[in-house]
């Protein structure tokens, strides 16, 4: 199983279009094969940070999600919503 972060910094004015985006897709993500479950998280101090934490069943689904519709529809929403580019981690749990 691997996880998977993604950080996310957004124009003050455009945080509530992303959660409604975030919303409106959070259940068709965690449709998705090899998908476990998605999480989103918002920073305690800066409100227009959030980070999405989801966890999948391999590397190779999600990659398999990032090219679906899904993913690319949601993705070219969001993107336009960004302050900063996204950072992106894949990460396993060793302990």
């Amino acid at each position: 199983m691997i996880k998977r972060i993604v950080k996310m910094e957004f124009e003050a004015d455009k945080v509530e279009a992303f959660k409604t985006i975030f919303q409106e897709n959070r259940s068709k993500i965690a449709a998705q094969e090899g998908c476990y479950s998605v999480e989103l998280l918002q920073d305690i101090h800066e409100f227009n940070i959030f980070f999405t934490y989801s966890k999948w069943k391999s590397q190779n689904h999600l990659d398999l999600y990032k090219g679906t519709e899904l993913f690319k529809n949601i993705w070219t929403e969001t993107k336009v919503l960004f302050s900063n580019k996204p950072m992106t981690w894949s990460v396993q749990e060793i302990l």
